[in-house]
């Protein structure tokens, strides 16, 4: 679990001082030189990357190839055939809970999906939810399951959205809580997206929640080659703008039997 002190990642903007014209024209010459270089050195490298087969990052999974990917999983799979299928999240709820401080939290379930998370914070009575995922028929799944238990479904804010690409509004939330889903970014790129969400979306002085595979943890998740973490390694992601607080493991067993490492 970590706090989180910071803010937004500064994107940086180009500007010249008043007062001086020539030296404003200078400086915008040199800005566009520079730019044209910038964009002459990133063409030159893709077309590189292209040439010898592409990077591991240039062979990550596109957007596209990750939305049919999980979408043909939860369509395939029962919600409790799913390997990561609990029907209880307690180490989750018990962190959320002693993170949350009230009911009146705003808590963000990243990857949330098929999970009984949801059913869970409503029942201990949290006003404030959302569950985001990149699978419609997963969180279809959630809403229908809501709607024929003991309702909710209608008090919980529902985004269908890939996280490294998403833009979640500002300082939104108390609380963000993902299990199992940053351990499938593989490339660089792909992880300080998600950081960068994180630093933008969680409150100043806000939570933040994350489980993956632990180093004794399995390789490959879903068809899917996976990171893995221990407290220390998991922490260098997030950067100094976050304090660690807690990490625990837990040994989770998947509906076919198999012991899987998990990292808090």
């Amino acid at each position: 679990m970590v706090g989180r002190p910071g803010g937004c990642l500064d994107h940086g903007s180009y500007h010249c001082k008043r007062g001086n014209r020539r030296s404003a024209r200078q400086g915008l010459s040199g800005f566009l030189r520079k730019f044209k270089r910038l964009i002459y050195s990133s063409t030159h490298t893709e077309r590189s990357i292209r040439e010898s087969g592409g990077s591991g990052m240039q062979r990550a999974m596109s957007l596209d190839d990750a939305k049919t990917h999980w979408e043909k999983v939860y369509t395939a799979k029962a919600p409790d055939q799913v390997s990561w299928y609990r029907p209880h999240l307690e180490l989750s709820l018990s962190l959320i809970e002693s993170a949350a401080g009230g009911v009146s939290a705003s808590i963000i379930d990243v990857g949330g999906g098929e999970s009984t998370l949801v059913d869970d914070l409503l029942a201990r009575g949290y006003q404030n939810i959302t569950v985001l995922d990149i699978s419609q028929a997963a969180i279809d799944v959630a809403k229908k399951r809501l709607e024929g238990g003991a309702g909710g479904a209608d008090r919980v804010h529902w985004i269908t959205a890939d996280i490294t690409t998403v833009e979640l509004a500002p300082a939104a939330y108390d609380v963000w809580h993902d299990r199992a889903v940053f351990h499938f970014l593989t490339s660089t790129e792909k992880r300080v997206a998600y950081v960068n969400a994180v630093r933008c979306a969680v409150k100043h002085g806000g939570h933040v929640i994350v489980g993956t595979f632990g180093l004794d943890g399995p390789t490959k998740c879903s068809g899917l080659e996976v990171m893995r973490y221990d407290a220390e390694s998991l922490n260098r992601e997030f950067g100094s703008r976050f304090r660690l607080i807690k990490s625990s493991k837990e040994m989770h067993h998947t509906p076919s039997g198999t012991a899987q490492q998990f990292l808090y």
